[in-house]
């Protein structure tokens, strides 16, 4: 049985932290199968507060001075990734995949959203770190496609989510619920504009600095647990440059989706079929998607309805880990490029 390690600049760090959370929630999948898996994250090296909050890149833009600390970041980084006792490296973000170049093992890269900027800041590093993974996992189509771009070979697709079947009923009076990391690249400033009046729920992982409308609410990422497993809220999974997937969840009263036809949102919200797609940066196309759909119960149930159809064909978690196990099978055996 294949050893694998994870390589991570983000984890969960306690009980209830969304940080890192899909990457966990990969690893509790595979690990179900009886894979032995381990995570070497941010708590095996130092990560001088570039790691979390608003996310790597996030983090040096907002201050600049971290890059001098990346090195040592990245130096650190790679000696527990060169002692683990594993088969195979199973790098998440492009940083990750650059110490996993740097480990001496056989290693695949998978790309998130942040990947693109930071291809488009570094190519030479980036083409260096797909070219020589064993296979690239993509979170959406459009990473794939930039992938390959940047000289990936296999390139694969695969993505969860949970679908739970118990359900409560719809929030009374309805709400919005945008579920993500609360940071201006992911377009919350533009829903904030745009929920201006309405029943806005924000459930990410720390408040908006520029804060918001007086009926907008923080609710924690633990708190937004059960809106979110029920499906009670009508989710905005709106952001202008962000790839991940916000899905909507739940039986019953289903959340239908408003999103922005870019990334990996294209691969779940196809627009007057699972939701409705917007301009991207258009507060005001924004604000009528969500007052249309908050007045219009049936409309949010059939969209919702198709919604949670297409996650549970496309991205169960049934199908991803057995995409995932069947990449590590392959990138087991094969030599780099």
């Amino acid at each position: 049985m294949t050893r694998v390690a994870v390589l991570t600049t983000s984890y969960p760090r306690f009980p209830g932290d969304a940080a890192g959370r899909f990457v966990a929630d990969a690893v509790e999948h595979v690990r179900a199968r009886g894979v032995d898996v381990e995570v070497v994250g941010p708590q095996q090296f130092r990560h001088y507060g570039i790691a979390y909050g608003h996310g790597m890149l996030g983090n040096l833009r907002r201050r600049p001075w971290l890059m001098l600390l990346v090195p040592a970041l990245l130096a650190g980084f790679v000696r527990p990734a060169r002692r683990v006792e594993a088969d195979l490296l199973h790098a998440h973000w492009l940083p990750a995949g650059w110490v996993a170049a740097r480990s001496g093992k056989p290693y695949v890269v998978q790309v998130w959203g942040t990947d693109v900027e930071l291809a488009n800041r570094a190519p030479r590093l980036a083409r260096r770190v797909l070219r020589d993974a064993r296979l690239v996992i993509a979170a959406s189509n459009a990473l794939a496609d930039s992938a390959r771009l940047l000289g990936a070979g296999d390139v694969r697709v695969p993505s969860g989510v949970d679908l739970p079947a118990d359900v409560g009923p719809e929030a009374d009076p309805a709400e919005i619920l945008y579920a993500g990391r609360l940071s201006r690249e992911k377009g919350v400033l533009e829903l904030v504009e745009a929920a201006r009046g309405l029943n806005l729920v924000d459930a990410g992982d720390r408040p908006p600095e520029a804060g918001g409308p007086g009926r907008t609410r923080f609710r924690a990422p633990r708190r937004a647990a059960g809106p979110l497993r029920a499906g009670r809220s009508l989710r905005v999974p709106f952001t202008p440059r962000g790839l991940r997937r916000r899905v909507s969840r739940g039986d019953g009263p289903r959340p239908a989706g408003v999103a922005t036809g870019v990334g990996g949102l294209r691969d779940l919200v196809v627009d007057g079929e699972t939701g409705i797609v917007v301009p991207v940066r258009d507060s005001a196309a924004l604000r009528g998607a969500l007052q249309h759909l908050l007045a219009d119960r049936k409309l949010r149930r059939r969209l919702g309805s198709a919604g949670r159809e297409r996650a549970r064909q496309q991205f169960s978690w049934d199908a991803v880990t057995d995409a995932t196990l069947a990449a590590y099978a392959d990138a087991a055996v094969r030599m780099p490029g």
